[in-house]
């Protein structure tokens, strides 16, 4: 029995792709340019044919992805090689305030009949939050999450405009 061939697709400026940056709409050749665009976030890309790549100019260092024969590979910001040391650095700076803050409201609980003696574990809580937003935040504005695009588009496909 033949075994079942995986049909890949190369990357060429003249076909239609999903777009690697709002994952909603298609990207397709714009007319007179050597570039690419999306029908749905209105990014521009520029392309490489050669080396099977898209790169997004609109930001500084721009950020590209390749094409494996089915869809986009991750992100990469060109030039920047993140690796574990970032990883690190932000589970510490999210965890080490946290758990400073709930050691100091372990050790030196509030008077149980004190009005406010909530506060220390809802300060603890709130460290932990912000702190995860604050990475969550950072990591949306060095990849250039469309936050907007995809309300828009979950807006659409559930109320149905």
């Amino acid at each position: 029995m033949p075994s079942p061939k995986i049909l890949t697709t190369s990357f060429h400026d003249q076909g239609v792709y999903p777009c690697p940056v709002c994952r909603v709409g298609k990207i397709s050749h714009m007319p007179l340019m050597e570039a690419m665009a999306c029908d749905f976030c209105q990014q521009i890309f520029t392309i490489d044919v050669e080396q099977q790549q898209i790169k997004m100019p609109s930001r500084q260092p721009p950020l590209i992805w390749y094409w494996n024969g089915f869809h986009w590979t991750e992100a990469q910001i060109e030039g920047v090689e993140l690796g574990w040391a970032y990883v690190i650095a932000a589970i510490v700076f999210v965890l080490l305030p946290t758990t400073l803050i709930g050691m100091v409201a372990y050790n030196f609980p509030p008077k149980t009949e004190s009005p406010l003696s909530w506060v220390p574990y809802v300060w603890t809580v709130l460290t932990f939050l912000l702190h995860f937003s604050i990475i969550i935040w950072l990591l949306i504005e060095v990849y250039q999450i469309p936050v907007g695009a995809y309300w828009r588009a979950i807006k659409e496909r559930f109320v149905g405009h």
